[in-house]
This record gives C-alpha cells, sequence and structure tokens, in this order.
C-alpha cells in the first residue's frame, strides 16, 4: 500500500439501502485493513473549514501569558492550552514540538453532568476574541454531524442496527483540537519529532490539514507512508476504542507527524461515545470470544489520557 484509500460518503445520506450499503461496505474496509482513508463529499462547507483554520491561527497568535491561563493542567476534563513541548504522545522517545488547544462538547455551568463533576463534562476555556466560540461551536458541530454520518456507515458494515451508535452519540465525549506545529525540520533528529507516533483513543477521529506535509501512517508492513493534503478532505481513523469494541475487527494504526518544513497548521475532531457507554465487543461481534474485558468509555479514555500528559484527567488538575 502507498497511499490511503478516498471515500465518498455522499451515499451514507441516500434513500436507496443498497447506496448507503455500498458505501458502508468500502468503509469497513478501509477500517479493517488499513484503520484510515480521507472522506470526500461530506458536506461541510470550505467555507466553514477556512474558517476553523482562521480561529486557529488567531488563537496560537496570542502571546503566551494569554493562553497560559487556559491551560490544560488547569481542567481535569481535557480541555485547554497545551504549551510547546507539553505533550508526549509516544514517552520514550520525548517531547512532541507542538502546541494544542482543546475545545469539548459547549456545556453551561449548571448542566447537571457538570454540577455532578462527570468525567470529561467540563466547562471550555474560551479565547478573548471576538465571534471566535461561535464560529468554532459551528465547526465542531459540523463535525459531529458527519461523525455521526460516519458511524452510521459503521453500524452498516458491522451488520448492526443502522442506529446502533445513535443513542451513544447524543451528548458524546467529543474533542476539537487545534494543532500548530513550528517549522522544526533540520532542528529535530526524530522522524516524529512534530507529533509521536501513536494510535488515536477513542472512536473516530476526522483531521482537517493544511497544506503542509507532515502526517504520516504506519502500513501493516512497518513502511510510512505520507498522507498529504487533499483540498476540503478530511483524513480519517479509527481510534483504539472502536477497535477494542470490534473485538479487533477495525483496526486503529500507529500514525505520526515528522517535523516540518514550514510552519504547519492541523485540526482533529475527535469523537468518542457518551461517558457512561459501555464498550464491550459482546455487543458488537456476540458470537466471537471477546478479547476485551467491558469498560466505561470514560475510564478507557482516562486511563489512556494519563499516559500522554504529566497532569491527570481524573479529577486531579495538577
Amino acid at each position: 500500500m502507498t497511499s490511503l484509500p478516498i471515500i465518498s460518503v455522499a451515499g451514507l445520506n441516500s434513500e436507496d439501502p443498497a447506496i448507503r450499503a455500498a458505501t458502508a461496505a468500502e468503509l469497513g474496509k478501509a477500517c479493517r485493513e488499513v484503520g484510515f482513508f480521507y472522506a470526500i463529499d461530506h458536506g461541510i462547507p470550505s467555507a466553514v473549514m477556512t474558517s476553523a483554520f482562521s480561529n486557529a491561527k488567531a488563537f496560537f497568535a496570542l502571546p503566551l501569558e494569554t493562553k497560559q491561563p487556559m491551560s490544560i493542567k488547569l481542567s481535569p476534563h481535557n480541555r485547554g492550552y497545551v504549551a510547546m513541548a507539553d505533550e508526549k504522545l509516544n514517552p520514550e522517545a520525548g517531547a512532541d514540538m507542538k502546541e494544542a488547544f482543546n475545545i469539548g462538547t459547549d456545556f453551561p455551568e449548571d448542566h447537571p453532568d457538570v454540577v455532578a463533576g462527570k468525567p470529561f463534562r467540563g466547562v471550555n476555556f474560551w479565547p478573548p476574541i471576538d465571534g471566535w466560540r461561535e464560529q468554532v461551536l459551528g465547526y465542531f458541530d459540523a463535525c459531529l454531524g458527519l461523525g455521526r454520518l460516519i458511524h452510521r456507515g459503521i453500524s452498516i458494515d458491522l451488520g448492526l442496527k443502522e442506529d446502533f451508535f445513535d443513542a451513544h452519540l447524543q451528548e458524546p465525549i467529543a474533542t476539537l483540537r487545534m494543532l500548530h506545529y513550528p517549522a522544526s525540520a533540520g532542528q529535530i533528529d526524530r522522524e516524529d519529532g512534530g507529533a509521536g507516533a501513536h494510535t488515536d483513543y477513542g472512536n473516530v477521529t476526522l483531521l482537517a490539514t493544511d497544506e503542509v506535509a507532515g502526517l504520516q501512517v504506519a502500513t501493516r508492513q512497518g513502511n510510512w507512508i505520507e498522507a498529504p493534503h487533499i483540498p476540503g478532505a478530511f483524513v480519517c481513523n479509527i481510534g483504539d476504542c472502536l477497535m477494542r469494541w470490534s473485538n479487533d475487527t477495525y483496526v486503529s494504526t500507529p500514525h505520526r507527524v515528522r517535523p516540518p518544513e514550514q510552519e504547519r497548521y492541523s485540526i482533529a475532531f475527535f469523537l468518542e461515545v457518551a461517558p457512561d457507554a459501555m464498550v464491550d465487543p459482546r455487543d458488537i461481534v456476540p458470537d466471537e470470544q471477546p478479547k476485551y474485558p467491558p469498560i466505561s468509555c470514560s475510564d478507557y479514555l482516562t486511563y489512556r489520557l494519563n499516559a500522554t500528559y504529566e497532569h491527570r484527567m481524573d479529577g486531579d488538575a495538577v
């Protein structure tokens, strides 16, 4: 394999069950064989995507003294600013040369889950930029709609009821992550110096990239291939939680970001299910011996995130 499959996901919106099934089969083939694909014809306007990148650049251009009070270290809910080199996606390789900003599902302070202190149910930090919150939440909602659609395709491919994931995605754990990589090629001797080689933790990731190269995906043969920018497309991949839930029917594939030649921006949307949803392979493949015990989505995600940051995501924000 030398390139990732490109899938038109518009067929998942078709009223014709045969067209939905054909698109889902194409999706499932990619999820089984490589765990990555490009999603095109997804219906999110280019202007919405362009605006999201403009807002990301505006955020990262803020002075550090403005960004630090929004630090992710002050949130037990995986929200806020990650300073340059604060994250280690591959702890054995060292710190990643990037900064990030995480936004979760936007709950008000009086939401019952927020008041109860449920995991991943906190409030967001918002930068002091006019119109920023409204525009970014518009992009967030668009990505959530696409993520739900892809889950419907996954349900069809796995032979489940088409709405299997719907109830779990009403108020899911969803994280919009803006990423900024400085030009660092030639300064870092690690091939994964931008972002360490890793797999994603959740169900599905939707990644929008700019035109600067950097993302690489591992093949089953152990080689790294480029995942170049395709205008208007999302790079989508399966995360560890869905791999676990599907009893390894789908694969979660390592990927990395090499130090870019130029300043690079990308925007990832990580979609998990609701915190209390039980991830149990017996629900998806009842005829197979389960390889993993049941676990709640929030417990699994907390376990994975705590290996990435020096601070903890289970209520200890220091």
